[in-house]
């Protein structure tokens, strides 16, 4: 059966979203199981001939109808393919300083809603998280989980990246150098975020956790090439300091303009 693709708005896109793992088909099964399934059977009562949207992170979405259920599994047919549109053209790097518990896992899923491209978590200064290598792997993987079901909510098809948390030394000694604009954030910089010149296509910019970057940190960001950036005259916390900015960018010179 030959691949279709529409675009989104011949769809219902209120329709459930599902992210799957695997290559997508026209006309193939695909098996869900575990709590994938249950989600679809008890907690939304879909039932069979129901349709869903499914996406595996790396492109385009496809409705898929449920041919058969059990408690714990249900058997999708693949239909058709479309591209959302839902990627911004504008590609943001969030170098974020690792926050607390919730904060952490709050701008995860609020930087995935604005269309983040990569998350790098950050071990710095005066920062209050410390991981070591196996606690380091399973917060990936958590904040992984989060950017999944962030982008089944918003309308996502591609996943962003989540680096491993590094210590910030160790990544402006490895940060990509095909950036239009590196920014980081800090309270009382002459020049607004707004002010900026206008990025091509990519921007990085860097937050600090609830304690802020030390003068050691913003001595570093300038040698790295970082111009320095306020976002008015208050002081915002981490998590909303990440919010904020994004929306900025977004509004500026992505895909909110």
């Amino acid at each position: 059966m030959a691949l279709s693709t529409v675009k989104r708005h011949d769809f219902d896109t209120m329709k459930t979203r599902l992210f799957v793992s695997g290559q997508l088909i026209n006309g193939a099964e695909l098996l869900v199981d575990g709590d994938r399934a249950r989600y679809l059977g008890r907690a939304l009562r879909l039932r069979v001939g129901d349709e869903i949207i499914v996406f595996n992170g790396e492109g385009p979405e496809w409705t898929a109808t449920i041919d058969a259920m059990t408690k714990s599994t249900a058997t999708l047919r693949i239909c058709d393919s479309y591209e959302a549109g839902t990627e911004s053209p504008l590609k943001i790097h969030l170098v974020q300083g690792v926050s607390r518990g919730e904060r952490m896992d709050y701008v995860v899923q609020k930087a995935t809603e604005l269309g983040i491209k990569r998350i790098t978590p950050v071990l710095t200064e005066y920062g209050v998280v410390k991981f070591d290598e196996k606690r380091a792997a399973k917060r990936r993987e958590h904040w992984e989980h989060i950017a999944v079901s962030a982008c089944e909510q918003c309308g996502r098809t591609r996943l962003p990246l989540i680096d491993s948390p590094m210590s910030l030394k160790d990544w402006f000694g490895s940060k990509p150098n095909d950036v239009d604009a590196e920014l980081i954030l800090r309270p009382g910089a002459p020049v607004g975020l707004t002010g900026i010149e206008a990025p091509t296509t990519k921007v990085c910019v860097l937050i600090g956790p609830e304690g802020g970057f030390s003068e050691t940190e913003y001595e570093d960001a300038t040698i790295a090439d970082f111009d320095a950036v306020s976002l008015g005259p208050r002081v915002l916390r981490t998590e909303t300091a990440a919010v904020a900015a994004l929306s900025v960018l977004q509004s500026r010179w992505g895909d909110l303009a």
